[in-house]
Protein backbone atom coordinates (compact mmCIF):
# COMPACT_ATOMS: atom_id res chain seq x y z
CA UNK A 1 0.00 0.00 0.00
CA UNK A 2 1.35 3.06 -1.25
CA UNK A 3 2.38 6.67 1.45
CA UNK A 4 2.53 10.03 1.21
CA UNK A 5 5.62 11.56 1.04
CA UNK A 6 6.01 15.62 1.57
CA UNK A 7 9.64 17.02 1.31
CA UNK A 8 11.30 19.65 0.01
CA UNK A 9 14.42 18.61 -2.43
CA UNK A 10 16.15 21.82 -3.75
CA UNK A 11 13.77 23.89 -2.33
CA UNK A 12 10.97 22.85 -4.35
CA UNK A 13 7.49 21.03 -1.74
CA UNK A 14 6.94 18.37 -3.28
CA UNK A 15 4.24 15.29 -2.89
CA UNK A 16 4.90 11.67 -4.11
CA UNK A 17 2.94 8.98 -3.29
CA UNK A 18 5.66 5.95 -2.92
CA UNK A 19 6.08 2.12 -1.49
CA UNK A 20 6.74 2.09 2.16
CA UNK A 21 10.07 0.21 1.32
CA UNK A 22 11.24 2.09 -1.20
CA UNK A 23 14.84 4.23 -0.45
CA UNK A 24 15.42 8.08 -0.29
CA UNK A 25 18.09 7.23 -3.69
CA UNK A 26 15.19 5.69 -5.53
CA UNK A 27 12.65 8.00 -4.92
CA UNK A 28 14.91 11.17 -5.58
CA UNK A 29 16.28 9.02 -9.06
CA UNK A 30 13.11 6.91 -10.35
CA UNK A 31 10.05 9.13 -9.00
CA UNK A 32 11.70 13.01 -8.58
CA UNK A 33 14.27 12.77 -11.47
CA UNK A 34 17.17 13.97 -9.43
CA UNK A 35 19.66 11.34 -10.61
CA UNK A 36 22.82 13.52 -9.61
CA UNK A 37 23.18 11.00 -6.51
CA UNK A 38 24.35 7.73 -7.54
CA UNK A 39 23.79 4.35 -6.16
CA UNK A 40 27.39 3.01 -6.02
CA UNK A 41 27.23 -0.01 -3.82
CA UNK A 42 23.85 0.25 -2.35
CA UNK A 43 25.41 -0.69 1.53
CA UNK A 44 26.62 2.68 2.83
CA UNK A 45 29.98 2.14 2.04
CA UNK A 46 30.90 4.22 -0.59
CA UNK A 47 29.06 7.18 -0.70
CA UNK A 48 28.18 8.15 -4.07
CA UNK A 49 24.73 8.33 -2.70
CA UNK A 50 25.62 11.27 -0.37
CA UNK A 51 22.69 14.05 -0.19
CA UNK A 52 21.64 16.47 3.18
CA UNK A 53 18.81 16.17 4.92
CA UNK A 54 18.34 19.37 6.46
CA UNK A 55 22.04 20.13 6.39
CA UNK A 56 23.66 16.79 7.36
CA UNK A 57 25.17 14.07 4.86
CA UNK A 58 23.20 11.03 4.63
CA UNK A 59 23.75 8.33 2.84
CA UNK A 60 20.45 7.86 0.55
CA UNK A 61 20.63 4.40 -0.14
CA UNK A 62 20.29 3.39 3.44
CA UNK A 63 17.77 5.81 4.26
CA UNK A 64 14.04 5.39 3.85
CA UNK A 65 12.12 8.08 1.81
CA UNK A 66 9.76 8.08 4.52
CA UNK A 67 12.28 8.69 6.94
CA UNK A 68 13.10 12.33 5.29
CA UNK A 69 8.99 12.80 5.54
CA UNK A 70 8.87 16.61 6.65
CA UNK A 71 12.55 17.62 5.95
CA UNK A 72 14.79 19.37 3.51
CA UNK A 73 16.89 17.58 1.02
CA UNK A 74 19.45 19.09 -0.77
CA UNK A 75 20.97 17.32 -4.17
CA UNK A 76 24.07 18.30 -6.05
CA UNK A 77 21.74 19.88 -8.08
CA UNK A 78 20.19 21.82 -5.86
CA UNK A 79 23.66 23.07 -5.11
CA UNK A 80 23.49 25.52 -8.68
CA UNK A 81 21.99 29.10 -8.39
CA UNK A 82 21.11 30.85 -11.07
CA UNK A 83 22.84 28.52 -13.61
CA UNK A 84 25.90 28.90 -11.40
CA UNK A 85 27.95 26.10 -9.80
CA UNK A 86 28.09 26.32 -6.18
CA UNK A 87 31.81 27.26 -4.88
CA UNK A 88 32.09 23.80 -3.63
CA UNK A 89 31.50 22.47 -7.18
CA UNK A 90 33.79 24.91 -9.24
CA UNK A 91 36.81 24.29 -6.72
CA UNK A 92 36.57 20.89 -7.46
CA UNK A 93 36.58 21.37 -11.39
CA UNK A 94 39.35 23.69 -10.96
CA UNK A 95 41.46 21.41 -9.13
CA UNK A 96 40.77 18.75 -10.86
CA UNK A 97 38.87 16.94 -8.03
CA UNK A 98 36.93 14.89 -10.92
CA UNK A 99 37.82 12.35 -13.25
CA UNK A 100 35.13 9.43 -13.81
CA UNK A 101 33.04 12.17 -12.16
CA UNK A 102 30.94 8.74 -10.25
CA UNK A 103 31.75 9.24 -6.84
CA UNK A 104 31.78 13.75 -7.03
CA UNK A 105 28.24 14.23 -6.00
CA UNK A 106 28.35 12.46 -2.76
CA UNK A 107 31.80 13.66 -1.99
CA UNK A 108 30.87 17.65 -3.09
CA UNK A 109 27.78 17.17 -0.57
CA UNK A 110 30.47 15.61 2.31
CA UNK A 111 32.61 18.87 1.36
CA UNK A 112 29.54 21.23 1.34
CA UNK A 113 27.87 20.27 5.06
CA UNK A 114 31.55 20.18 6.03
CA UNK A 115 32.05 23.91 4.92
CA UNK A 116 28.50 24.75 6.08
CA UNK A 117 29.49 23.51 9.62
CA UNK A 118 33.19 24.67 9.61
CA UNK A 119 34.13 26.88 7.36
CA UNK A 120 38.38 26.67 7.90
CA UNK A 121 38.49 22.94 8.40
CA UNK A 122 42.19 21.38 8.61
CA UNK A 123 43.36 19.05 6.00
CA UNK A 124 42.46 16.14 9.13
CA UNK A 125 38.82 17.57 9.49
CA UNK A 126 38.50 17.54 5.83
CA UNK A 127 39.81 13.73 5.56
CA UNK A 128 37.69 13.05 8.26
CA UNK A 129 34.55 14.61 6.92
CA UNK A 130 35.24 12.44 3.37
CA UNK A 131 36.49 8.97 4.75
CA UNK A 132 33.19 7.92 3.99
CA UNK A 133 33.07 8.83 -0.07
CA UNK A 134 35.34 6.09 -1.79
CA UNK A 135 36.94 7.97 -4.88
CA UNK A 136 38.61 4.94 -7.61
CA UNK A 137 40.32 7.60 -10.01
CA UNK A 138 41.83 10.89 -7.98
CA UNK A 139 43.67 9.35 -5.40
CA UNK A 140 42.09 11.87 -2.90
CA UNK A 141 44.33 14.54 -2.82
CA UNK A 142 43.12 16.82 -5.49
CA UNK A 143 39.46 16.29 -3.31
CA UNK A 144 41.03 17.51 -0.26
CA UNK A 145 43.27 20.58 -2.04
CA UNK A 146 39.72 21.45 -3.34
CA UNK A 147 37.95 21.85 -0.29
CA UNK A 148 40.77 23.34 1.31
CA UNK A 149 40.92 25.58 -0.91
CA UNK A 150 37.42 26.79 0.17
CA UNK A 151 38.47 27.48 3.81
CA UNK A 152 38.21 30.89 5.61
CA UNK A 153 40.65 31.60 8.50
CA UNK A 154 38.66 32.56 11.28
Amino acid sequence: MKRRLELTVNDECLDVEIEPHRTLLEVLREELGFTGAKEGCGLGACGACTVLVDGAPVLSCLTLALEVQGKTVTTVEGLVKNGQPDPVQKAFVDHGAIQCGFCTPGSVMSAKALLEKNSNPSGQEIREALAGNLCRCTGYQKIIEAVGSLAKPR
